[in-house]
């Protein structure tokens, strides 16, 4: 079987560098293939509404030819300035050291595309809004709230800038969404020897102290120093004070948590910490 990829989808949003940048660490650290992603979505970039039947038919008939043109012709711009973003990805990641960056340009909304992929995908990296939500500063994109929602795989969402981690936190709230989450990164290479803050906000039971110490030691496998905390207080708010104090460079945490209601929403507390990230974040199931 064919190794999985870092897989990373570049646009035109101010994001694309940061996606390459954050792609290319994650390939080197776990050494595995890198592939770049371009979705030309037609239903966002298509041809404005067709009005010709409003005047003559000669002249509609006239019209209709240019707009079929027209079409046409946007269709070879978007291929070709995707295929140009492909190229300067591809080239990035071999200035940091990636030896054979892949590239790959599909036709089609990207969830399906990514759906498409899914086998072949081991970390999926997005920037944290597309080229179409660059003036957005809060919102939570609809593709990236959705990729989240469908696919299995671990998402490294970036902000517009990427630096190599040195300290993460890891935000545990006892689910079995959080386990799963602990086994993952002691299962692999991209932290290795990283300093780790696994952090629990609220809940200050026995069970809740026992299982966060508890995860903090099977972290040490992996981790450089692993430090556990609990904190009071709401959650977002408790988490991204903590990462302020302690300089915290990267968040992983679970898709959704006790109440989540899988084909509804994403998590409140995810979408939350995903709508103000300032940091790279790590989405697990």
């Amino acid at each position: 079987m064919t190794d999985r990829h870092i897989t990373a989808c570049i646009d035109g949003s101010y994001f694309s560098t940061s996606v390459c940048d954050a792609a290319a660490w994650a390939s080197l650290r776990l050494n595995a293939p890198l592939t770049f992603v371009h979705a030309i979505d037609r239903t966002t970039n298509g041809p404005p509404a067709d009005t010709s039947g409003q005047i003559g038919l000669g002249a509609r008939e006239h019209l209709l030819v240019e707009l079929s043109e027209l079409d046409e012709k946007r269709a070879r711009v978007a291929r070709e300035q995707g295929r140009l973003m492909l190229d300067a990805a591809c080239e990035r990641a071999r200035a940091d050291g990636v030896p054979e960056p892949a590239s790959r340009q599909r036709n089609g909304a990207l969830v399906e595309t990514l759906v498409d992929m899914k086998d072949e995908i081991r970390l999926l990296v997005l920037g944290k809004r597309g080229e179409s939500a660059d003036s957005a500063s809060d919102h939570l994109g609809s593709n990236l709230e959705r990729v989240i929602r469908t696919l299995t795989c671990p998402i490294l969402i970036v902000p517009r800038d990427f630096t190599s981690p040195r300290r993460i936190l890891i935000a545990f709230d006892g689910s079995a969404t959080a386990q799963r989450m602990i086994d993952r990164v002691v299962a692999s290479r991209l932290f290795d020897g990283i300093e780790c803050h696994v952090v629990s906000v609220g809940d200050d039971s026995e069970q809740r102290r026992a299982d966060l110490a508890a995860a903090a030691e099977r972290l040490a496998q992996r981790c450089g120093a692993v430090r556990h905390e609990r904190l009071d207080g709401e959650v977002e708010r408790a988490l991204r004070d903590y990462k302020k104090a302690h300089d915290i460079d990267l968040t992983v945490m679970g898709a959704y948590g006790h109440s989540r209601i899988r084909h509804l929403l994403v998590g409140s507390t995810t979408t939350d910490m995903i709508r103000h990230a300032r940091l790279p974040l790590l989405i697990t199931r």
